[in-house]
C-alpha cells in the first residue's frame, strides 16, 4: 500500500508548492475513520481510498482532489459528516467529497425514475466541478480492479454500469487509458466466456504478434531516423473489448479481424506529424477511406492525432497514430492534462479548454428542460455515448453531432426558431430531405419557411436530445392549445343550456374559486384543458354553480349569474341543432368526420381532438385512428337520435361481362340510394373493380345495400372502401 510520504512526493513532482501537511492529515484521518473496516477481499478498507488517491496523483490532479480520494468514503461509511470534513480540511475538499458521496449512491441499472433523477444530480455536480467526476472515475477504476471478490450479481450490475456510463464518460473526458481499462474489465465480468475465449486466442498468437510489432517498429524507426525525425515508435494489440466489439459487428472470428495491431508514432511538432504521414505512405500502401485528421479537427474531448491504416509487411493491415508529445499527454490524461494550478491552491481548466466541454453544459441545459427523468436519461445515452459526425456550416464553422443526426438536429443546434421552421436542407449543394443522415465533412445549409411547424413525424428521424425535446415541447403545447379551445367551447355551450352567463360567471371570483376547488384545478386554463381532454364534464361546473334541488331537478342559477333578458329570448328563438355525437355524456359537440374511414351512425367510433375543429370522428378500426396521440383520444358515442347523411364508398368486384354494371346500378336504386360517383376499371384477369360513392344515413342502410349487391349474379366481392 502507498505510504503518505510516497503519495506526497508523487504530487510534489508535478506541483512543487503543494501543501503536504494537508495530504498527510487526510491520509491519517482516513486511516482513523476506517479503522476496523475490511473489504470483501479481507484487506483493511483504507487500502481502497489510498489506491484511489494514488490513481488521482497519476493523473496529476491538485491536492484537493487527492484529499477527496482519501476521504471519498468517510461520510458514507463512517460517522463523519460533511461539516466535519469542512472543519478539518476546508470547503473545497468538503464539496468534492460531498459530490462524490452523492454519485456513489447512484444505481444506473435500476429501471425506476430514481435512477434518472440521481443522474440529474450527477450532472449538476459535474457541471459545478469536473473534479467530482474524475475522482469518481478513479474510485470506479479501483473497484473494477478488485471486483473478483464481489458476488456474481453485484459483478454483473457494476460491470454493466461501467460499460454503459463510466467508460463513455472517461472517453468524453479524454482519458483514453481509463476508457480502455474500464471497458476491458467490464467485458471480463459481463461476458466471462467470450472474454476468456478471446484472452486464450490472443495469448496463443502473442509471440508471433510481438515479433511482428518489433519488426515494424524497427523498420519505421530506421526509416524516420534516415529522414532526420526524432520519433518514438510503439506497437500494441488493440484492447480486448475493442477487438470483441469488432468481431461482433463483423460477425466473424479473430482470424478475420483486420488491423488488430495499432502503432503509435510520437514526434516533436505538428509539421513533423504530417511529414511522418508522408514517409509512412511512401513505405506502405494506405487503405483508401481509412485516413482521419484529428489534428485539424480535434475530437470534442480534445483528442488530436493523425490516423491512417496501411497494408504493412506480410499484407497485414495495421493502424498507425501520429501525434506530438503534448497530444500524447492529452490523449492519456484528457482534461487532467489541461489542469491549471492557481497560486492560492485549488485549480481549474483554462477557459479555452473549458469550451471543449460544451457537452457538459448541454447536459445541464437538458436536465433543466426535460421534465420526464426517463426521457432525460435516454437522451443522455443517445447524445453523450455515441460516435461523432463532423459537419460544416456554409461559413466553414465545424459542428459536431452524434452519428445518425439529421438536418433537423443541425437546425435546432443553430437556433430553436430555425428548427421549428426548417423545411429542407442543401447538403454539399444538393437538396436533401429532412431525414437525410449527416456524414463527416458535409457542408449543411438548412432552408426554412415561416409557415412550417414541427410535426410528430420529425421525432422518427431527429437524432439529438435537444431537437427531440424542442419538438416534443411544441407538440405538447399545440395539443394543450387544441384541448383548451375545445374545452372553452364545450364550457360555454353547457352554461348556455343552463341559462348561465359565461361572462358573469368568469367575473365572479368567489364562484370560480369554488369551481376550481371542487374540480381540483389551479386556474381557468387548467379547467378548459381538462374539459377539452374529456377529463372534466362541463355539466359538473353547472352543478357546482347551480346545484340541483332536493328532488334532483336542476335549480335555476343565482340571479347574479343568469343570462340577460335579451340573451334568454334569443336562446328561445334559436332552434337547437339535432346532435349526432355525445362525448362523455355531452351532446352538441363540434365534430367533423374523418374522410379516411367515413364513419356512419352505428359504427364503433373513436374521437380525436383537433385544432379549431373540435373532435374528429374515426371508425375504431381505422389505421389512422391508431396513429393519433393517445392523450388526445376521447371516448364518444352516437346520439340515439342521430340523423345524418354521410358520403361512403363501396368497392364492388365483379366479373367483366356485359350488363353487370346495369344490374348493380338497379340494385342501388332498389335500395333507395342514388350513386353520386362511379369509378370502374377492368383487369386482365377477367374481373372489374368498381368504386361507388353515395350518401347513406346509417350502418343499417349500408349493410342492407351490401347484402343486396352480394346477391347479384356476377358480383364477386363487396367491401367498404
Amino acid at each position: 500500500m502507498l505510504q503518505a510520504e510516497q503519495l506526497i512526493e508523487r504530487v510534489r513532482a508535478y506541483q512543487p508548492t503543494v501543501d503536504g501537511s494537508l495530504i498527510q492529515r487526510a491520509y491519517d484521518y482516513s486511516f482513523k475513520m476506517h479503522a476496523g473496516q475490511t473489504r470483501k477481499s479481507g484487506q483493511p478498507y483504507v487500502v481502497h481510498p489510498v489506491s484511489v488517491a494514488g490513481i488521482i496523483a497519476d493523473l496529476r490532479l491538485d491536492a484537493a482532489s487527492v484529499c477527496a480520494g482519501l476521504l471519498h468514503d468517510v461520510v458514507e461509511d463512517t460517522l463523519a459528516t460533511t461539516d466535519d470534513i469542512t472543519k478539518e480540511f476546508g470547503g473545497e475538499v468538503a464539496e468534492l467529497v460531498d459530490g462524490v458521496t452523492k454519485l456513489s449512491k447512484i444505481n444506473f441499472t435500476s429501471k425506476e425514475d430514481r435512477q434518472a433523477e440521481n443522474f440529474r444530480k450527477m450532472v449538476v455536480a459535474m457541471a459545478r466541478d469536473i473534479r467530482v467526476l474524475i475522482v469518481k472515475l478513479c474510485d470506479r477504476l479501483d473497484n473494477m480492479r478488485t471486483l473478483e471478490h464481489m458476488k456474481p450479481e453485484a459483478q454483473e450490475r457494476i460491470a454493466r454500469e461501467t460499460l454503459e456510463i463510466y467508460a463513455p464518460l472517461a472517453n468524453r473526458l479524454g482519458i483514453q487509458s481509463f476508457k480502455s481499462e474500464l471497458e476491458d474489465l467490464g467485458f471480463k465480468y459481463l461476458e466471462p466466456e467470450a472474454y476468456q475465449d478471446l484472452v486464450s486466442q490472443m495469448h496463443s498468437t502473442k509471440k508471433e504478434r510481438d515479433r511482428y510489432i518489433t519488426d515494424v517498429c524497427k523498420t519505421l524507426s530506421s526509416r524516420l531516423a534516415s529522414q532526420n525525425f526524432a520519433a518514438e515508435v510503439y506497437g500494441r494489440a488493440k484492447h480486448l473489448y475493442s477487438v470483441h466489439r469488432k468481431m461482433r459487428a463483423q460477425q466473424t472470428g479473430l482470424e478475420a479481424v483486420h488491423d488488430l495491431i495499432a502503432f503509435r508514432v510520437v514526434v516533436e511538432s505538428v509539421s513533423d506529424c504530417y511529414a511522418t504521414l508522408g514517409v509512412i505512405h511512401s513505405q506502405w500502401t494506405p487503405v483508401p477511406g481509412r485516413f482521419k485528421d484529428y489534428i485539424a479537427l480535434p475530437k470534442p474531448n480534445m483528442y488530436q492525432s493523425l490516423h491512417t491504416t496501411v497494408i504493412g509487411p506480410g499484407r497485414e493491415r495495421i493502424e498507425i497514430q501520429i501525434r506530438t508529445h503534448e497530444m500524447h499527454r492529452v490523449a492519456e490524461r484528457g482534461i487532467a492534462a489541461h489542469w491549471k494550478y492557481k497560486e492560492r491552491g485549488g485549480g481549474g481548466v483554462a477557459d479555452q479548454d473549458a469550451q471543449r466541454f460544451s457537452w457538459l453544459r448541454q447536459l445541464l441545459e437538458w436536465q433543466k428542460e426535460l421534465k420526464d427523468p426517463a426521457e432525460f436519461l435516454e437522451g443522455v445515452k443517445v447524445d453523450l455515448f455515441q460516435d461523432e459526425v463532423y459537419v460544416f456550416t456554409p461559413k466553414g464553422d465545424v459542428r459536431v453531432f452524434p452519428r445518425g443526426a439529421t438536418p433537423i438536429d443541425f437546425a435546432y443546434q443553430i437556433h430553436s426558431q430555425l428548427g421549428d421552421h426548417v423545411t429542407g436542407a442543401r447538403i454539399n449543394g444538393k437538396m436533401e430531405p429532412l431525414r437525410y443522415k449527416l456524414r463527416n465533412g458535409d457542408v449543411v445549409e438548412v432552408l426554412a419557411s415561416p409557415h412550417q411547424q414541427p410535426n410528430k413525424d420529425w421525432l422518427d428521424f431527429a437524432g439529438t436530445t435537444r431537437a427531440r425535446s424542442k419538438i416534443r415541447n411544441y407538440l405538447r403545447q399545440e395539443q394543450r392549445d387544441k384541448g383548451k379551445r375545445l374545452g372553452e367551447e364545450l364550457f360555454e355551450k353547457e352554461l348556455r343550456k343552463a341559462s348561465i352567463s359565461t361572462s358573469k360567471l368568469l367575473k365572479n371570483e368567489g364562484e370560480m374559486r369554488r369551481v376550481y376547488e371542487a374540480l381540483k384545478v389551479q386556474n381557468l386554463e387548467e379547467l378548459f384543458v381538462g374539459i377539452g381532454y374529456g377529463k372534466i364534464d362541463p355539466e359538473e361546473v353547472v352543478k357546482i354553480v347551480a346545484p340541483p334541488d332536493e328532488e334532483g331537478r336542476e335549480s335555476r342559477p343565482p340571479e347574479q349569474l343568469r343570462e340577460g333578458r335579451i340573451a334568454g329570448l334569443v336562446r328561445k328563438v334559436v332552434k337547437r341543432d339535432e346532435g349526432a355525437i355525445r362525448i362523455n355524456g355531452i351532446d352538441d359537440v363540434l365534430v367533423r368526420y374523418a374522410k379516411c374511414c367515413n364513419p356512419l351512425p352505428g359504427d364503433d367510433i373513436l374521437g380525436f381532438i383537433t385544432r379549431g375543429r373540435g373532435v374528429t370522428i374515426h371508425r375504431r378500426g381505422c389505421p389512422k385512428a391508431f396513429d393519433t396521440d393517445p392523450e388526445r383520444r376521447v371516448e364518444i358515442q352516437w346520439d340515439s337520435g342521430a340523423r345524418i347523411n354521410r358520403s361512403v364508398q363501396l368497392r364492388v368486384v365483379t366479373a367483366n361481362q356485359p350488363g353487370i354494371l346495369a344490374n348493380v346500378g338497379q340494385t342501388f336504386m332498389a335500395q333507395g340510394i342514388n350513386i353520386s360517383e362511379a369509378n370502374c376499371r377492368a383487369g386482365d384477369d377477367g374481373r372489374a373493380v368498381n368504386l361507388f360513392s353515395f350518401v347513406c344515413g346509417d350502418l343499417v342502410q349500408l349493410k342492407n345495400v351490401m347484402k343486396a349487391l352480394q346477391k347479384v349474379k356476377g358480383v364477386v366481392a363487396v367491401e367498404r372502401a
